[in-house]
């Protein structure tokens, strides 16, 4: 195609807004009329393509460097960009040049590069392969992950970064015939397709859910017929997981939109929960509860193998305010907990200033929290840190596709 609606003008549309505005994919994709106009198969070649190119820029780069005289408009770049990546995975290349240079040509501030553009991608060797190192975390977060992990670990976690990832799936109950069931009971579908296409998503059977995010619920241990508050609960994986165990479960989130995405959830999977929009620093609840989720807010650090866009968008200047709001809903939700009672605290961050440190400083603050080391089947004794916890880093089951970055740990009030 060669129109402004083919799949390959909403990749590189996506590119635009990503690389040159600073948007996520995710509010992208939810924006993107051109991309909304395409059928659905296009819709989802257009975000794969983006993607992928989003998570091998530095080999791309490598590739067109030598052959560039200066760098193009940053548009003109992702035509290219697109491109390479297409010709390295084997499509046809008068195709690719012929979309490319149309693609050029569209725009007033590009048309005059339509000629280097063609000259360019002529040039590139058959067959083109994407080669050297994989992509490299940016230097605000791979050094502090480099003194944390050391470099093994840390070239580890950037070459499951630029592999696709599975998807994962938690179950209601039951079994899918689908995926590969991972030593946690978190079944893996490689290649899935659409999700909703897959037998048994419409009867809500299942969730998707990465392996590591299922078990900060089961760190609770048992919750049938407790009162469970699920902090930041959106868009409800956890929420569903603890429905599913039999808890009386209210889930909170500050955002509206997310929480009717959790609602939805909710309906789909026929599981039932109690939905309150609004801050968890404001909430109260004249009943304690048995137990409590908080999955907080943080750097997402742990999620790049999924969103490949964040290291783009941050620059790490935001962690410090992070610790500060992790710190204070800590402190708020145990106010919110029985005695006895067991707070799950999670993020998705490989930093230790939003794990094992912000651990050690709660223990400090508060003096009657015991830590509950993990009872999980399927979990490996490697991921328990000395005081208890669980780190999971994205090289963890690397030869199964990985998992997202988290630390999680369960503390009781005595």
């Amino acid at each position: 195609m060669t129109d402004v609606h083919s799949a390959r003008a909403a990749a590189v549309a996506i590119l635009d807004q990503v690389l040159g505005e600073g948007k996520t994919l995710a509010q992208v994709l939810d924006s993107l009329a051109m991309l909304r106009a395409l059928p659905s198969a296009d819709r989802a070649r257009a975000q794969r393509l983006a993607v992928q190119a989003i998570r091998t820029l530095e080999p791309i780069e490598r590739i067109l460097a030598p052959r560039l005289r200066k760098s193009p408009p940053l548009h003109v770049m992702n035509i290219l960009r697109l491109a390479v990546l297409e010709l390295s995975m084997g499509e046809a290349a008068y195709g690719v040049v012929h979309s490319a240079v149309a693609m050029a040509r569209i725009g007033k501030r590009s048309q005059h590069l339509a000629g280097m553009v063609n000259a360019v991608l002529r040039a590139m060797p058959d067959p083109l392969h994407l080669t050297g190192p994989v992509q490299m975390m940016p230097r605000w977060l791979r050094q502090p992950l480099v003194h944390t992990y050391g470099r093994d670990v840390v070239s580890a976690i950037e070459t499951v970064h630029a592999a696709a990832p599975p998807i994962d799936v938690t179950l209601r109950e039951g079994t899918i015939d689908a995926g590969e069931v991972l030593p946690t009971g978190t079944v893996r579908l490689h290649g899935a397709g659409q999700i909703s296409a897959i037998d048994g998503y419409a009867a809500g059977q299942f969730w998707v859910q990465d392996a590591a995010a299922a078990l900060a619920v089961p760190l609770l241990g048992d919750v049938s017929g407790q009162r469970v508050l699920d902090i930041c609960a959106a868009p409800g994986g956890k929420t569903m997981q603890l429905a599913a165990r039999g808890a009386d479960v209210t889930a909170l989130d500050i955002s509206g939109p997310r929480m009717a995405r959790l609602e939805q959830n909710l309906a789909r999977t026929g599981l039932s929960a109690r939905c309150i929009v609004q801050d968890a620093l404001t909430y109260r609840s004249e009943i304690p509860f048995d137990a409590i989720v908080l999955d907080a807010p943080c750097s997402a650090t742990g999620t790049i193998r999924r969103h490949p866009e964040l290291p783009y968008l941050k620059d790490g200047s935001e962690i410090a305010a992070l610790v500060q709001l992790q710190s204070q809903l800590i402190d708020h939700a145990l106010g919110l907990l029985a005695k006895g009672g067991r707070m799950v605290f999670a993020t998705c961050s490989l930093l230790p200033q939003e794990g094992e440190d912000q651990l050690a400083a709660m223990l400090l603050r508060h003096k009657d929290l015991r830590i509950l080391p993990p009872q999980i089947a399927g979990i490996d004794p490697n991921w328990i840190t000395p005081q208890g916890a669980l780190r999971l880093r994205p090289d963890c089951w690397a030869d199964k596709g990985g998992m997202d970055g988290f630390f999680m740990v369960c503390v009781q009030k005595q």
